[in-house]
């Protein structure tokens, strides 16, 4: 248990699979336009060949944000191309089962294409300029947004947990409360070592091996009953036990950061992708308007209150 709501990630990931990933990252983005490079066979399944040069094609169709997602983390990465070779089994299971002539799935389809088709055609006219936004455009984004890219304090902690199960007993409560005092006891001996106390008395799995800390946290990412102690205490000082509902925390706090902001340099690409996905919004809106404007649609009232009705 721990003092604190952010998730936890696993460092046991197996080196080989962290380097088939990263494998996958640099085939799929390098961008070579080598004929040798192009076939090379990028996975295997069902009998069925895929080549780095085809799974590029696909991210390539991905929007801006999931490809550099994809490109920021290769084990996404690898999932992403698994979640790609097990589409492509079942699409060839239904095309040998001849699945797309079927009437209804014909007819499906047919709308789903032509949906796609418009849709592939508006991005393509709305598609805002290269050069945009400028300089001139992001700086007062920038400005006006500040409040978003604002970092808040944060605190790197590490804790001693003594764990209590809900509904304990009271001598299973008054045993939990005597281990914690005993713990901090030998905190406050001259030349206590928090960290290796935490590896030898702490009950929480993850953090013990690591001599109880926890890591970097904001101020709004740690329990409510634990935030009072964390933000009082001073650099390198150990608190007094803490009683929660899963037990007994002693917290101690290893270094503060203070609040800051963002620089534009780090937030401007996500600005440059914000503002050309708004640009083309409107001109895709505008587009639109203006195909309405030269078709002046007819429409026949009374004709359609007949859409939705049954047997009519």
């Amino acid at each position: 248990m721990g003092a604190h709501r952010s998730p936890r990630y696993s460092l046991a990931t197996p080196l080989l699979a962290r380097a088939a990933a990263l494998a996958f990252a640099v085939l799929l983005f390098a961008g070579t336009s080598s004929r040798a490079q192009a076939a090379e066979v990028l996975a295997r399944m069902g009998g069925a060949d895929v080549t780095v040069e085809e799974v590029r094609a696909y991210v390539e169709t991905l929007g801006t944000a999931e490809r550099e997602a994809l490109a920021r983390d290769p084990a996404l990465l690898s999932q992403f191309v698994r979640l790609y070779l097990t589409r492509q089994a079942v699409l060839r299971e239904a095309l040998a089962k001849k699945f797309e002539q079927q009437p209804a799935v014909k007819a499906q389809l047919d709308r789903l294409r032509d949906e796609a088709l418009t849709d592939l055609y508006l991005d393509s006219v709305s598609r805002p300029p290269e050069g945009y936004p400028s300089d001139a455009e992001i700086e007062p984004a920038y400005e006006a947004n500040k409040p978003a890219f604002e970092v808040p304090r944060q605190f790197r902690i590490a804790q001693i947990y003594v764990a209590l199960p809900k509904g304990a007993d009271r001598a299973a409560e008054e045993k939990a409360r005597k281990r914690a005092e005993d713990v901090s006891k030998k905190l406050k001996q001259k030349g206590a070592d928090f960290a290796a106390v935490a590896r030898a008395e702490s009950d929480d799995k993850q953090t013990a091996p690591q001599g109880g800390e926890i890591g970097w946290l904001t101020e709004a990412q740690l329990l409510p009953g634990i935030r009072p102690t964390v933000t009082s205490l001073a650099k390198d000082a150990v608190s007094d036990p803490v009683r929660l509902d899963d037990g007994w925390h002693i917290m101690k706090l290893l270094e503060t950061r203070a609040a800051s902001m963002r620089s534009l340099s780090e937030v401007r690409e996500g600005i440059v992708t914000q503002l050309r996905a708004s640009r083309a919004r409107e001109l895709k809106q505008a587009y639109m308007a203006k195909v309405l404007e030269q078709g002046a649609p007819a429409i026949n009232e009374l004709a359609l209150a007949k859409v939705l009705a049954k047997g009519k």
